[in-house]
């Protein structure tokens, strides 16, 4: 545990400069009359990465923190079968977007996961799975106008865009 907790400290700080380095390719200031540039939130987002890290590196060193007086090894069994349905279920979900597209893809993995991995009640995992694709529909596609993938259910959004448009 103490080892992955240095080794994600230090990989993150340094993807944290990579990030901070490409995104001063584009004004990471504020612009007079018209807000802060294109390279503003990446930025200092990534900023505010580094520090963590940083201070994550400190308590490591300090042994402060949990992990790092630890000795327990980092997944073990549990963790891992955990861990790998997590990461399949996730993949399929990427897949499957390809083919039926989001607003389908990712009720389908929360149903999954909410019921079948954090075994919630069938009324909570039924309402998130609902809720979610028609929130991000109306966030996505009518406020922002950002179109995301549907596959072969696109023709069952032409009526919707007909509506709203």
């Amino acid at each position: 545990m103490r080892l992955a907790e240095l080794v994600m400290a230090v990989v993150m700080a340094i993807f944290s400069v990579y990030l901070m380095w490409k995104s001063a390719e584009l004004p990471i200031g504020w612009i007079p009359r018209e807000g802060p540039g294109g390279g503003a939130w990446p930025f200092w987002l990534a900023t505010g990465m580094l520090v963590c890290c940083i201070a994550i590196i400190v308590r490591w060193i300090r042994r402060t923190s949990p992990p790092s007086r630890s000795s327990e090894p980092y997944m073990d069994k549990t963790t891992i079968k955990l861990f790998v349905v997590g990461a399949g279920s996730l993949g399929v979900m990427i897949a499957a977007i390809h083919i039926i597209g989001v607003y389908f893809a990712v009720p389908l993995f929360l149903l999954f996961y909410m019921r079948y991995v954090g075994r919630h009640q069938w009324i909570t995992t039924a309402a998130l799975a609902s809720a979610t694709p028609i929130v991000s529909f109306l966030f996505f596609e009518i406020v922002l106008r950002i179109t995301l993938p549907k596959g072969y259910s696109e023709p069952l959004f032409y009526p919707l865009y007909d509506f709203f448009f």
